[in-house]
């Protein structure tokens, strides 16, 4: 089975992009645990909640292959990941666990949708950083490209990067002749 993994900064249309290709190609998908968690606790968390986190990411992205494999898919689109955790570790409290820097190695991910932010700020009270997403897009391929991941951008408006992020799933799956 083929993961694919959609990053990026906060309202970058990751969620909307997981979802269409979710669709698209009638497979499994996971939404983005701390979503949940947040929804469930508050928007206020400790350094310690994030290795909860990932722990929920973990066991929703468990499930949701689970799921797959039963229904023979060939994709588990994953609307985010481990390194989501990691930056969102470090960039809020400085550090980052180790067992998390352990797991953006360990999970595997056979392609990164990196969205970039290039459409409009959507409020929400879930969100953190509306003025820094530029910045952090930085961020997050600096983090793949040396990580050596394999990783598409996603931009522009969302019809382009559903046909963008086609394109490249069709092609993994080709060269995996899925």
């Amino acid at each position: 089975m083929l993961r694919i993994a959609v990053v990026g900064p906060e309202s970058s249309g990751k969620t909307t992009l997981t979802e269409a290709l979710a669709g698209h190609y009638r497979c499994a998908y996971t939404k983005e645990y701390a979503r949940t968690f947040l929804e469930d606790n508050g928007p206020g968390y400790a350094e310690e909640d994030l290795m909860h986190i990932a722990g929920g990411q973990l066991l929703v992205e468990g499930e949701a292959q689970k799921l797959a494999e039963d229904h023979g898919d060939a994709l588990l689109i994953c609307d985010t990941d481990m390194l989501t955790i990691r930056i969102w570790s470090e960039e809020k409290f400085g550090r980052c666990h180790p067992l998390l820097m352990r797991l953006v190695q360990d999970v595997r991910y056979d392609l990164w949708l990196l969205c970039k932010p290039d459409i409009p700020w959507k409020p929400d009270p879930l969100r953190e950083n509306p003025d820094d997403r530029d910045r952090l897009f930085g961020v997050y391929e600096r983090s793949v490209r040396l990580m050596a991941k394999p990783y598409v951008i996603m931009s522009g408006p969302h019809e382009e990067r559903v046909t963008n992020a086609a394109q490249a799933i069709d092609a993994l799956l080709r060269k995996t002749r899925w």
